[in-house]
C-alpha cells in the first residue's frame, strides 16, 4: 500500500513514531493493566504524565518561571471568551488585529465583555497580507492587543510582532505554535488548540504571565477563570487526559527526535519553500498569498483560471495517490496543503511531484 499523507488543517497528521508508541501503551500503560484513557486524573501515573508534559514544553519553548502553563478544554474558541473575561478588566478596552476568520471571531466574542477596537484589518486586500501595526495605533489604555499569529484558512502569518510598548500581546497560536522558537516574554498570553501542532483535538494550551491573571470578576464562571486552573495545576476538574498524554509524546518527539524548535523551524522552512516553489512554477496553479506574509503551515492555492472542474480533478487524482484532505476551506475554495510539524518532507515532496505531473498531463 502506498503511504497516505494527510494535509488536513486540523485535526491533522501526527508523527508516526508517536502513534506507534501510543499504540504500544494504549491498553496497558506502564504495566498498570489499564489504558491511558482509563487512568484516574488524580493517580500518580497521570500526574507524572501531565507534569512531564509541562516540563518538556517549558524546555522546548524556554518558558520563564513567571509564566503559568495550563492544559484546558474547550478549544481555542473558548479562549475567545476567557481572554477578555480575565484580562479585559482594568479599562475594559482591548485592541484587535483582524487578519482572518479566527481573529474576527475572537473580536466578536470580546464585544460581549467590554469595548474591543479593531486597529488594523486585512479585509481590504482579501485577507492576503498581514497589516502593519505601529505603536501610535494602539490605545494606551488597552488592556491587551490580540493577534492571530498564523491564519489557517487564509495562509498568512506574522513574521514581525507589532510594537505594543507596555501593552501585553495576546496571541492565538493554534496553527503555528512549536513550529519555530519564539521569545515567550514578547507575549502576555499565548493560547493554542492542540489539533494542529500539538496532538489530537480536545485540549488547549494556555501560557500566561502570572501578573495578568487573578483579577477576574466574581461573576466569571469558575471554569473560565485562569486563576482557578493555575491553583489546581490544570486538574480542577477531569482534564482531557488522553489528549494531554498524546501532547506529552509529541513534546518528547520534538525534543528527542527532531532536536528542538530551531531544528523544527529549519525543516518547516525547507518544506514550505519546496512547496511554494513548485506552485509558483506551476502552469495551472498559483498560490493565493504572494508576498512575505506566506505561512509555513498552511499553503492555499487555486487554479490560475478559476477552473473548478480542474480543481476537482486535481483533488480526486491526488486522493487516489494518497495525498488526502487537500480541499480548501469552504469559504475560500481551491486547495490547501497544511504542512504542520508532523508532515514529513517526503509528504511534501510527493505533493510537489504530483503537482508537476498534473501540470504536464493537463496543460
Amino acid at each position: 500500500m502506498n503511504p497516505v499523507y494527510n494535509f488536513s488543517a486540523g485535526p491533522s497528521t501526527l508523527p508516526k513514531s508517536v502513534l506507534k508508541k501510543a499504540e504500544v501503551e494504549l491498553s496497558n500503560y506502564k504495566g498498570s493493566g489499564m489504558s491511558v484513557m482509563e487512568l484516574s486524573h488524580r493517580s500518580k501515573l497521570f500526574m507524572d504524565i501531565i507534569q512531564d508534559a509541562e516540563k518538556t514544553l517549558r524546555e522546548l519553548m524556554n518558558i520563564p518561571d513567571n509564566y503559568t502553563v495550563l492544559f484546558l478544554q474547550g478549544g481555542a474558541s473558548t479562549q475567545f471568551a476567557m481572554v477578555p473575561m480575565n484580562l479585559m478588566i482594568k479599562n475594559k478596552k482591548a485592541d484587535y488585529v483582524i487578519t482572518g476568520t479566527w481573529s474576527q471571531k475572537a473580536y466578536e466574542e470580546a464585544k460581549k465583555y467590554g469595548t474591543p477596537r479593531v486597529i488594523a484589518n486585512s479585509h481590504g486586500a482579501d485577507l492576503s497580507h498581514i497589516p502593519k501595526v505601529t505603536r501610535d495605533m494602539i490605545d494606551p489604555e488597552a488592556d491587551y492587543v490580540h493577534i492571530t499569529t498564523n491564519n489557517t484558512i487564509e495562509g498568512t502569518c506574522f513574521y514581525e510582532l507589532p510594537d505594543t510598548g507596555d501593552i501585553p500581546i495576546v496571541a492565538d497560536m493554534s496553527s503555528n505554535i512549536l513550529s519555530e522558537l519564539i521569545d515567550v516574554t514578547d507575549y502576555g498570553l499565548i493560547y493554542a488548540g492542540a489539533q494542529k501542532n500539538i496532538g489530537p483535538a480536545g485540549m488547549t494550551v494556555v501560557i500566561v504571565r502570572d501578573d495578568l491573571i487573578g483579577h477576574a470578576p466574581e461573576n466569571v464562571p469558575t471554569m473560565l477563570d485562569y486563576q482557578v486552573h493555575k491553583k489546581a495545576h490544570s486538574i480542577y476538574n477531569t482534564p482531557p487526559t488522553f489528549a494531554i498524554y498524546m501532547a506529552k509524546l509529541v513534546f518528547d518527539w520534538l525534543k528527542d527526535d527532531v532536536g528542538g524548535l530551531e531544528k523544527m523551524a529549519e525543516l518547516n522552512e525547507q518544506k514550505a519553500n519546496l512547496l511554494y516553489d513548485a506552485i509558483d512554477h506551476s502552469i495551472l496553479f498559483e498560490a493565493t498569498i504572494k508576498d512575505r506574509d506566506r505561512s509555513w503551515m498552511n499553503v492555499p492555492f487555486i487554479s490560475k483560471t478559476g477552473d473548478e472542474a480542474l480543481e476537482k480533478k486535481f483533488l480526486k487524482e491526488a486522493s487516489e495517490r494518497g495525498l488526502v484532505t487537500l480541499k480548501g476551506h469552504r469559504s475560500t475554495g481551491g486547495m490547501r496543503a497544511s504542512i504542520y510539524n508532523a508532515m514529513p518532507l517526503e509528504g511534501v515532496q510527493a505533493l510537489v511531484d504530483f503537482i508537476k505531473e498534473f501540470d504536464q498531463n493537463n496543460q
